[in-house]
């Protein structure tokens, strides 16, 4: 079972939303729009800063992108290690699944410092791998991180299901070839072939994850 984190397992969605507009504010921009807003959820570093570029309407120099880019990971991880909320019956799920027996890897487009920084909130035990998004060639929606966490976890991706919540994350892995069950936090999530989606995760057991594949396999269009 691969795990999403932001958004997904915890609320810091709306973390990365305070430090993108107070990098944006250093361009000399005022705030995101909603377009943007949108666009970088899910999204890596890299990613996220070149939407702040656009939006201030400045050029992405080297040196501005290291000083844009060291502004949002310093400020971010104060915010991460001041603690952030569980997504609505995340834990209790975690929990579950865990003691149910299957492999379960944190699959994030966040990078390695600031995972851990959430990790100890969320807590190591609850995995047996964990991939963050700079330890990949490419990260989320490329499939890279799905595919990187079935190998080690030593499964094959078409036996694995994806809990996500963005569209950048479920592209990802559904690229990959895993199932997904999507668990909408700040845009809803359309039906898919590869896709079955959840109001949240209260009450979620291993049992409900078996059903996401199983149902997955039997649509002839996935």
């Amino acid at each position: 079972m691969l795990f999403d984190m932001d958004g997904t397992l915890i609320d810091s969605e709306k973390v990365w939303d305070r430090s993108l507009v107070e990098v944006l504010r250093w361009l000399g921009g005022t705030d995101l729009s909603a377009a943007a807003r949108r666009e970088t959820l899910g999204g890596n570093l890299a990613s996220s800063l070149a939407i702040v570029f656009r939006e201030a309407g400045v050029a992405q120099t080297p040196a501005l992108s290291e000083q844009g880019a060291r502004m949002l990971v310093d400020t971010t991880a104060e915010f991460f290690e001041a603690g952030l909320p569980w997504r609505p019956g995340a834990e209790e799920a975690l929990r579950t699944v865990r003691l149910a027996g299957p492999k379960v890897a944190l699959v994030t487009n966040t990078g390695r410092y600031l995972t851990d920084k959430a990790l100890i909130g969320i807590g190591h035990e609850h995995f047996d791998v964990t991939v963050c998004g700079d330890e990949v060639p490419r990260g989320k929606p490329a499939p890279d991180p799905y595919l990187r966490a079935a190998s080690l976890l030593g499964v094959a991706i078409t036996d694995c299901v994806a809990v996500e919540d963005s569209p950048t994350g479920i592209a990802s892995a559904e690229a990959a070839g895993a199932a997904v069950l999507g668990v909408p936090c700040e845009v809803p999530i359309p039906a898919g072939p590869r896709r079955v989606v959840r109001d949240s995760l209260v009450g979620l057991r291993a049992e409900d994850l078996a059903c996401v594949l199983g149902s997955v396999r039997g649509r002839p269009e996935a």
